[in-house]
């Protein structure tokens, strides 16, 4: 058998990624775990009772179950719950280290407020009643709308707590965690009529065609993801990764195409022209259950010939004809898109080009395709009594200015925030509560997060330990960790079937540290008036279980509910818009822009090359950083010692006179830092690479300086289409 260098590369990369998900890893964890519990602050148990408690993973969206294995009242191993349908046993590597996180020295142990630029202790009333008092000046100055509150996601009792606190106090400003699902709420919107999640039925597919979705590195619930990608590989399905370098999940397909950055929604608008040209589509669901198809066929016809398309992308014209014929081909061909795990939004027209091709071929809820998963509808609580001063503040615009004129479509548009604090004079935003969520790290340009941030009078974050946001907060008020509390987890990101799981406290609270709910609970009962009469409930678990029901028994046995029946609402029910068809355009996707690769910043002269990160399941890139567990078992291909090293193609680092492993400096528009580099074919040239997940600078010594934070040096773009980020790399120069 002949093997080329693409092969080649693609057998030593694949190998690599088969042995990251096999069980061996698992089984090195085990050992490490056993070795680790020399390591002073991992808490040896006594000798004692072995028992087991079902839960539900909140370290990252995925939504995965968990087995917790306790000797007495000490966690000893944390794996996945099997029978779970999300992840069926399997578990990722921060999800198998949440032991380390449970006892890590670097746990806040008791609220802290921040005086003269120190931390001092604080007790929980004295907190609750300040807080309130501030709150209520706001108020008596007119200024409800200045408060906000950032969450890791807007689903759930929790979440739901907060925006209630918002909505009886007069605030319009919550915000969630930017990432694709934002893109792809919207796409569902425009072309179905329906504000749903998307779920990918992966496992019943049979040829799937992703644009830059890291199945391997974490898109969507790793755990569902891996489970699902291994079935549907297993039946023979087939898979092409589109993108510029040869990731894990790249190397595991069955073709890796490389594009160039940025332009994956041209590629889809070309083979959807192909389709549409040559008549491939599934003309049942388009001439029944479509309308604008016309109006966009003469725009795709016209606009994205495989000729034009293959300037742009760099893919010959003669793969795009082949894809587009052997996609259309398929049986149950399903096209997903973004970019690595998912962290930024993304260009909307690239999701519409995208979702446009599961409904050409009409794989729109049906087996092995895309799927418009309900909400769980199970929080059904009091309505609210509006008093004069909330009805005012919610009728001033979010300070985003997402739902307004400009952005009408939007519902979070968090990247704008550090923008609009830092042109003011004085911040519009006058308290920001935080909450699983890490933006000062994970938000692009991340000086300019930091600047606003120290412009906001009033930070209060509920963070666990002291990361970059809450290190700019001026008040902690620690959460109980994962496995010392209860909190429902409704879906999980890509799955196709609703689901709850419900995470069940392991052990008893091992600081002084409070749920994040009844703080809620309290503070609205010391603000008292409507805004007390709200939250009627006299703790977070009562609320949890009263608004659970009848699932609640259920919960409790099993660690989830989930509707196994569902399978997608028939094409004659399933859309909401004015045709009550899928909408291939109507009136708010015309006014879109129209599409045209999303340019990053910097100028080519001074900076010629192109710098894109990438995703890794051994790094952690969200609210939590990565325990050390995950960086002991870190490549060295990613991190050696300190210093981080980043991709180049050899040419690009002949032209550059780099070898590997030399020290660089690395430089775009938002700044420089020192990293090593290496060598590969893996990558087109002109780009260099850079992991997600490094450059910590919170107070975990485990963590802390060991590599560049990708965000730093790169900066929001706005989308013209949706006004969310759409930044896929930043312009760069190495030396």
């Amino acid at each position: 058998m002949k093997v080329d260098r693409r092969s080649f590369l693609a057998f030593i990369l694949g190998g690599a990624a088969g042995t990251a998900l096999s069980p061996l890893p698992w089984k090195i964890t085990d050992d490490i775990a056993i070795w680790s519990q020399n390591w002073p602050w991992i808490p040896v148990p006594p000798k004692g009772e072995i028992s087991q408690v079902s839960s539900a993973c909140t370290l990252c969206p995925g939504g995965c179950g968990i087995s917790v294995k306790k000797v007495d009242e000490r966690v000893i191993k944390i794996e996945g719950l099997a029978g779970h349908p999300v992840n069926d046993g399997g578990l990722c590597p921060l999800g198998n280290s949440g032991t380390q996180l449970l006892y890590g020295p670097e746990r806040i142990r008791t609220p802290l407020k921040k005086v003269n630029g120190r931390w001092q202790q604080i007790s929980w009333q004295d907190a609750i009643t300040e807080l309130a008092a501030h709150l209520r000046q706001l108020r008596a100055n007119g200024s409800a709308q200045a408060v906000g509150w950032l969450a890791g996601s807007d689903r759930g009792t929790v979440p739901e707590l907060f925006n209630r606190f918002l909505t009886v106090y007069g605030s319009p400003n919550f915000w969630r965690t930017p990432s694709i699902w934002d893109s792809y709420e919207l796409a569902l919107y425009l072309t179905q009529g329906t504000r749903s999640r998307a779920g990918f039925d992966l496992e019943n597919a049979d040829f799937v065609l992703s644009f830059g979705s890291g199945l391997i590195e974490g898109w969507g619930s790793p755990g569902y993801m891996f489970r699902a990608k291994s079935m549907f590989r297993k039946a023979g399905g087939r898979m092409d990764q589109i993108e510029p370098r040869l990731s894990k999940t790249a190397a595991k397909s069955d073709h890796w195409i490389s594009v160039n950055p940025g332009t994956e929604g041209a590629l889809a608008y070309g083979l959807a022209h192909v389709i549409i040209k040559e008549r491939l589509y599934n003309q049942d669901f388009v001439n029944a259950y479509s309308s604008g198809l016309p109006e966009r066929y003469q725009q795709v016809i016209d606009g994205f010939p495989p000729e034009i398309v293959s300037k742009i992308t760099g893919i010959s014209a003669g793969t795009i004809l082949t894809l587009a014929r052997d996609f259309a081909a398929a049986r149950k061909p399903l096209a997903i898109c973004g970019q690595g795990q998912g962290h930024v939004p993304g260009s909307l027209q690239a999701f519409l080009a995208v979702h446009t091709l599961n409904a050409l071929v009409g794989n729109i809820n049906r087996p092995g395709g895309v799927w418009a998963v309900p909400e769980p509808d199970y929080i059904d609580w009091p309505e609210l009594e509006i008093d004069a001063v909330a009805a005012e503040g919610l009728q001033k615009p979010r300070i985003d200015g997402a739902g307004t004129y400009r952005y009408p479509n939007a519902r979070y548009l968090l990247h704008r925030l550090p923008e609009v604090i830092n042109a003011s004079a004085e911040s519009p935003l006058k308290v920001l509560f935080v909450n699983d969520a890490n933006p000062v790290y994970s938000l692009q340009d991340t000086a300019a997060v930091k600047k606003a941030f120290e412009k906001i009078p009033l930070v209060v974050s509920f963070s666990s330990y002291l990361d970059e946001t809450s290190a700019q907060a001026d008040m902690l008020l620690p959460n109980h960790m994962y496995l010392e509390r209860y909190q429902d987890v409704p879906a999980a990101p890509g799955f196709p079937k609703p689901i709850i799981s419900l995470s069940q406290p392991a052990v008893e609270p091992q600081y002084n540290t409070r749920h994040v709910g009844d703080v809620v609970i309290q503070l609205a009962k010391e603000l008292g008036h409507t805004i007390g009469a709200a939250f009627a409930w006299d703790d977070y678990n009562s609320c949890l279980e009263e608004t659970l029901g009848d699932r609640w028994d259920g919960l409790i046995e099993d660690g989830f509910w989930v509707n196994a029946d569902y399978s997608g609402t028939q094409w004659a029910d399933a859309f909401e818009t004015d045709s009550a068809r899928f909408e291939f355009t109507n009136k708010d996707i015309r006014t879109l822009a129209a599409y045209e690769p999303i340019k990053p910043e910097g100028d080519e002269a001074a900076y010629p090359l192109l710098l894109v990160p990438y995703d890794s399941m051994r790094l952690a890139s969200g609210y939590v950083g990565s325990p050390p567990f995950m960086i002991k078992a870190l490549e060295d291909t990613i991190l050696k010692g300190n210093d981080v090293l980043v991709e180049i193609n050899p040419d690009t680092a002949r032209q550059l006179g780099l070898s590997e492993g030399r020290l660089a400096n690395l430089a775009t528009p938002r700044g420089s830092a020192r990293v090593k580099v290496r060598l590969t074919q893996g990558i087109m040239p002109g780009l260099v690479a850079l992991p997600r997940g490094l450059g910590y600078s919170g107070d975990n010594k485990f963590l802390d300086g060991k590599g560049v934070n990708y965000n730093r040096l790169s900066s929001p773009v706005d989308d013209p289409a949706s006004g969310y980020n759409a930044a896929w790399g930043i312009r760069a120069k190495l030396s």
